[in-house]
């Protein structure tokens, strides 16, 4: 495997989008949390009414130029710590005289996260086949295995990037051409978050000051504006039984049971996508003991995650960590741990790589390197079943300039250890931040007040005996 094509496909969010060079979620994003310009607040983001799987042109085209090299966020949705040197942080490059990968065996693919993952995956397919192509005509001068064994491709996808390499793979053939699939935090049954964000509940206001409410429903509003033009969102909405009612009839699928203000098109198009990679693996399989390529999948469970919306009986929404008691409801704070697991192709948990990191960092978490270095190596990598170093984090999905909110960690970990969290501002290093250490809540977690000036930040918490950390993003709006 380490003379084959290593592809990284970023998640949402993690490429830049701009337009005539200029970053066009950035100012997108600021006019959005902003009451003093709500009329700018999508302005060339947003894009046309029923585009579904087809490419905007005209003022709604944008340029997705490269990834993000610093943390961003979609409040109360999805963040990412951004991917500063993804050689580097996926742990290509070991230091310890293995081969590095050749210039031309490495390969980004950015790409437009708003758009349709059925369109990104068919530019996706158009970059693999000429990439693969030279790479097969160069590779047996660097690799001499490679003129008995041609190059394949392994796709290395973080967030909703395993989605587009899904269907590139069992909808557009991409399976014939790849060696392996690696996925940390991919959603395969989506994600509660997206409902969350969809019905314009994205941003909770709770332990927020009074006066901060009503911005926070504005926000929530043009949220749910930008989110419902975007077909990338509602693919994310969740495939399992998330949707609870109060009145304890069970839990059922979106497609099952109408949620207010959960435009029924947009169920409709995220069942469709799903199905359609679905049916398609179930033919591509049809006499196969195992797919052509091998699937390691990491994920998370050991962070409190919202995983589904319960509707009660006068139409309110409410989106609880559990469902019910039948199962383990943890995740990576974004994505639930079931949602997460690959269960299409691996038979046991065991067989996942589970870790400790927030969805945001897991591309970049210092514990993942050792595994995908095995991986490229066609090794076993180690198992992370969560153990005695992980532990659960809560902090707020918005909080406003100059006033205090907070950061809490629990879990049965915590009991004995030193945690302290450190806001790190984007560009320079962690060392510079001071770390805050938190303290006994009262409830048998550990908890601490921090404060910071608008922007967005990355929040690290790091712990000790033994030593975890994990990473995520907040965005702090002008007061």
């Amino acid at each position: 495997m380490h003379h084959d094509l290593v592809v990284f496909v970023p998640g949402i969010l993690g490429t830049r989008l701009t337009r005539d060079g200029k970053d066009v979620w950035n100012q997108s994003k600021q006019a959005l949390l902003s009451l003093r310009s709500p009329g700018r607040a999508v302005e060339g983001l947003m894009l046309p009414p029923g585009i579904r799987d087809e490419a905007p042109d005209g003022p709604y085209a944008l340029e997705a130029d490269r990834l993000l090299k610093g943390p961003e966020a979609l409040p109360g949705f999805l963040s990412c710590t951004g991917y500063p040197d993804v050689r580097a942080a996926l742990g290509w490059n070991d230091g310890q005289g293995g081969q590095q990968l050749h210039p031309k065996q490495y390969l980004v693919f950015p790409y437009d996260w708003r758009l349709s993952n059925k369109l990104t995956a068919r530019r996706l397919k158009e970059r693999l086949d000429s990439a693969l192509d030279e790479w097969r005509s160069i590779a047996p001068g660097v690799y001499p295995e490679a003129y008995d064994d041609p190059p394949e491709v392994v796709l290395m996808c973080h967030s909703m990037g395993g989605l587009v390499a899904r269907y590139y793979l069992e909808c557009l053939g991409g399976r014939e051409d790849t060696r392996a699939l690696v996925t940390l935090g991919t959603p395969f049954q989506g994600s509660a978050k997206a409902v969350r964000v969809l019905t314009g509940h994205a941003v909770e206001p709770r332990n927020l000051a009074a006066r901060a409410v009503q911005r926070v429903l504005s926000v929530n509003e043009r949220l749910a504006a930008l989110a419902r033009s975007f077909p990338s969102v509602a693919q994310l909405l969740p495939f399992y039984r998330c949707v609870a009612k109060e009145d304890g009839s069970g839990r059922k699928r979106l497609n099952r049971v109408p949620v207010p203000d959960l435009p029924p098109e947009l169920v409709r198009e995220a069942f469709a996508f799903h199905e359609a990679i679905d049916n398609a693996w179930e033919r591509n399989q049809a006499g196969l003991a195992a797919p052509p390529y091998r699937v390691h999948c990491f994920a998370g469970r050991a962070h409190p995650t919202v995983a589904g919306v319960v509707v009660g009986v006068d139409g309110g929404l409410t989106f609880p960590t559990r469902l019910d008691n039948d199962r383990d409801w943890g995740g990576d704070g974004t994505v639930l741990g079931g949602s997460a697991f690959a269960s299409w192709a691996l038979e046991r948990e065991d067989d996942a790589l589970w870790n400790g990191e927030r969805h945001a960092g897991m591309a970049g978490a210092e514990t993942l390197r050792p595994q995908l270095m095995a991986i490229r190596r066609s090794r076993p990598a180690r198992q992370m079943l969560s153990g005695d170093a992980d532990f659960g984090l809560e902090m707020p999905d918005l909080a406003l300039d100059g006033e205090p909110f907070t950061v809490r960690v629990s879990g049965p970990t915590v009991t004995g250890r030193t945690l302290r969290a450190r806001l790190v501002a984007p560009g320079l290093p962690e060392t510079d931040a001071k770390p805050v250490t938190l303290l006994p809540d009262g409830t048998g977690g550990l908890a601490a007040e921090l404060t910071a000036a608008a922007g967005t930040w990355t929040l690290q918490v790091e712990a000790d005996r033994p030593h975890a950390v994990c990473h995520d993003v907040i965005t702090v709006a002008e007061a």
